[in-house]
């Protein structure tokens, strides 16, 4: 794992993992039937940003398989009880290291309000204005792990461009010197070549 950006939260877990060349990794959870969860991924940096995956539930079905995305999000209601697997495949690069950043969420979230499941009455203004800031909160929290992932990659990309402007500079530094160096000996041996002596005939 490169970074661990959110530890185990209360029903979901947001990881940042690095996924070597011709390399897997699958993560397990044990959940019951009838359970919601949700997957997003997205690749931060490392070749063309595409990654393979998939989901098996604990009978080894596949309910959900993409391969090389970008990106992507995955909803499902477990219909048997058991350990779901999913995982990210790089096996199809053979060069390129990547790092994806995945989000899995288990289950609903649980109201801000302990009885709000089971009241018959209105909600009071207060009450409803706390249900609204809660609801533009998580909006602008999802926005800001978006515009985050999007300035990593965007940085990975500056600094592969970087590098790669920086190697070719080194090349035409070190092709400039070979030529100068070339034409300098090549003007000089003009100059230092001997001529052939003539010599007279006497009679």
């Amino acid at each position: 794992l490169a970074a661990l950006l959110a530890a185990l939260g209360a029903g979901g877990t947001e990881l940042t993992l690095e996924l070597p060349d011709s390399a897997q990794r699958c993560f397990h959870q044990e959940m019951e039937s009838g359970i919601k969860f949700t997957l997003d991924y997205q690749v931060i940096s490392g070749g063309h940003y595409d990654v393979d995956c998939y989901v098996e539930n604990p009978n080894g079905k596949t309910i959900y398989q993409e391969t090389k995305k970008q990106y992507d999000s995955f909803s499902h209601h477990t219909e048997v009880k058991g350990v779901y697997t999913f995982c990210f495949s790089n096996e199809f690069s053979t060069f390129s290291h990547k790092i994806v950043y995945f989000d899995f969420q288990v289950g609903d979230e649980p109201p801000i309000l302990p009885d709000m499941n089971n009241r018959v009455t209105a909600l009071t203004q207060m009450e409803s204005a706390c249900v609204t800031i809660h609801e533009m909160l998580n909006a602008v929290i999802d926005s800001q792990t978006h515009y985050r992932l999007r300035e990593a990659q965007d940085r990975s990309r500056a600094e592969e461009l970087n590098g790669r402007v920086s190697y070719w500079s080194v090349g035409e530094t070190l092709i400039l010197f070979m030529v100068s160096i070339g034409q300098v000996m090549l003007l000089k041996s003009f100059f230092t070549e001997k001529r052939p002596s003539s010599g007279g005939a006497g009679t």
